[in-house]
């Protein structure tokens, strides 16, 4: 850039090579991704979500009652956060030591410092059945989302202390934020993604979703205002933020559960628990196409992306036959095969 302010003469040149430059990027943007890293993690049980902490180089990965911990440089395990039953979200704040967990069994959040992997103090009080949090950095808070009861518990991200409850009508899932005080939310049984204010914590604005039914996994482009939520019949609805207005649906994989935007290529990530991930490219942000579907393993509902990496992870393990039916369980599930449980690691 400062080459073409001071020559002249060299800037059609420049011009035509930054050309071809974006092309060569919007190609590579469009590319499926590949399986680059298997990691095992010990134990047994069933899973959730995963968080990357891109400062710490950390991924963090539900597991029954535990979080296992890895580490990005070497993708070894190097610790366990134990006794959280029925964990779902697990999140670190930047700079702070600790990190937040929601343990949906026993309507708890666990706070552990990030050295030790130790609880710091005892278990903070949730609403019923907390699933997905999230971390604002505007506000300095920590929303707890209970995808039971339509409530959110709000906590000061560096005490811990509860700072007030967000009612917000419906079962909530997924989370993101437009980083200026919007905190957008996906509303399972309503169909519904919506925003609310991370201060105030009024609702400001209700948008339907439909012909998407069930939205669960949400992720944001905050420089084109534009909301992705991944729906359990095989939709991502795609909305304008700041209208409502739907812009595209496009088709995706069964059982989806997690939606990531990577900014850098304009790829929106879908992660399906039949076993794939749908890859949409955002060619403008009235335009988008499906570009991939890529295989990974049954079960693989959810992920996480690290931002530095460009990376996705998903976590599964193997499926073995189901026990017999019982009178309290007619339609028992197929058993989780013990030892199988992993991440998978994907980029382009």
């Amino acid at each position: 850039m400062l080459t073409a302010r001071r020559w002249n003469l060299l800037i059609p040149l420049l011009a035509l090579g930054t050309g071809a430059a974006q092309a060569q990027t919007a190609a590579v943007g469009a590319a499926p991704y590949r399986l680059l890293h298997t990691i095992p993690l010990k134990g047994d049980g069933k899973w959730d979500f995963l968080s990357v902490d891109p400062a710490g180089q950390r991924l963090y990965v539900s597991h029954a009652t535990q979080v296992e911990v890895v580490d990005l440089q070497t993708r070894q395990q190097i610790g366990t956060i134990p006794n959280t039953p029925g964990v779902h979200g697990i999140e670190v704040i930047p700079g702070a030591g600790r990190g937040y967990v929601t343990c949906g069994r026993v309507n708890q959040c666990v706070v552990f410092d990030t050295k030790t992997l130790q609880p710091i103090g005892a278990p903070i009080a949730t609403g019923p059945k907390p699933d997905a949090l999230f971390y604002d950095a505007f506000s300095g808070r920590v929303f707890l989302f209970s995808n039971k009861g339509g409530q959110s518990t709000v906590l000061d991200a560096r005490t811990g202390a509860v700072v007030g409850t967000a009612a917000l009508g419906g079962d909530v899932e997924a989370p993101a934020t437009d980083g200026k005080g919007g905190i957008f939310v996906n509303i399972e049984d309503k169909n519904e993604v919506i925003e609310f204010d991370a201060k105030s914590l009024a609702v400001r604005h209700r948008y339907s979703v439909a012909p998407g039914d069930g939205p669960t996994g949400l992720a944001y482009d905050p420089k084109a205002g534009r909301l992705f939520s991944a729906c359990a019949n095989e939709k991502l609805v795609i909305t304008d933020s700041r209208t409502g207005q739907q812009v595209a649906v496009l088709p995706i994989g069964k059982k989806a559960d997690g939606a990531a935007f990577d900014p850098a290529t304009g790829n929106v990530i879908v992660s399906c628990g039949e076993g794939l991930l749908t890859v949409i490219h955002q060619d403008s942000p009235s335009k988008y196409r499906v570009v991939a579907t890529v295989r990974t393993a049954p079960g693989a509902a959810t992920l996480a992306f690290d931002p530095v990496s460009h990376h996705i992870f998903v976590c599964t393990a193997d499926y073995g036959p189901a026990p017999a039916p019982t009178e309290a369980e007619p339609k028992p599930k197929p058993g989780i095969v013990a030892g199988t449980f992993r991440v998978l690691e994907y980029g382009q």
